[in-house]
């Protein structure tokens, strides 16, 4: 099988709609959003998944549009931005039975400009934030967490994210070398790249040797068992 890639319409109708973000150019082209945007996505879902599993075995991942492949849809009822559609193709590979962004997981994304990559958890949820905050301050967790995000970082220029707070939580301190965690309200890596990546054969490979880079912080996250 030769290697995957995206197809040509991918690109025309991410451009596309970021150019004519209105339900008239969406409709007219509806057939280069099928082509380049929901059939390729569902044979991309289906090549990388499977190989996520030698990193991850118990990754979830179904070729569906609102499963592994986001809507294009927005949800604008509480926006300020009322464009109608996204301009990215989002696909999201998550642990657990249940699909959703509330567990760790792998994401990619597509835009004109960019192949996006990001592993981990966005946003903790209340309950799985007083759980991550209780395993920054135990001793042994603690020290695997600085021990995964500096394994991550050695391996290439991630971004980690999920630093919202300027304080520090009320009642919650610990050592110097993991206070700074204390200010995450989500964890994650991210890494951006050229949109020719995208473009090109060995993509798949791509994809999986930045997500066994980042995985140390996606299995910290399951280890401890946060949100389960």
């Amino acid at each position: 099988m030769p290697d995957f890639t995206f197809p040509a319409e991918t690109f025309a109708f991410l451009e596309g709609i970021a150019a004519n973000n209105a339900k008239t150019w969406f409709e007219a082209n509806r057939a280069l959003y099928e082509k380049g945007y929901v059939e390729a996505g569902k044979a991309f879902v289906t090549e990388l998944g499977p190989r996520l599993r030698e990193i991850s075995p118990s990754v979830q991942f179904d070729p569906r549009v609102n499963g592994s492949i986001g809507r294009i849809n927005r949800d604008i009822r509480f926006s300020k931005d009322k464009r109608p559609y996204k301009t990215h193709l989002g696909m999201w590979f998550w642990h657990g039975e249940k699909k959703g962004w509330d567990k760790p997981g792998f994401w990619f994304g597509i835009t004109p400009e960019h192949l996006q990559l990001g592993t981990g958890w966005w946003g903790f949820p209340k309950d799985a934030l007083d759980e991550f905050r209780q395993s920054v301050i135990h001793p042994r967790s603690g020290k695997a967490l600085v021990a995964a995000v500096e394994a991550v970082k050695a391996k290439g220029p991630y971004e980690i994210g999920g630093k919202t707070r300027k304080l520090l939580p009320k009642g919650f301190s610990t050592d110097p070398d993991r206070q700074e965690y204390l200010l995450y309200e989500g964890l994650h890596t991210y890494l951006e790249l050229p949109v020719a990546a995208a473009r090109s054969p060995g993509l798949i490979d791509l994809c999986l040797e930045h997500s066994a880079n980042a995985w140390p912080i996606n299995k910290w996250l399951l280890d401890e068992g946060i949100g389960q």
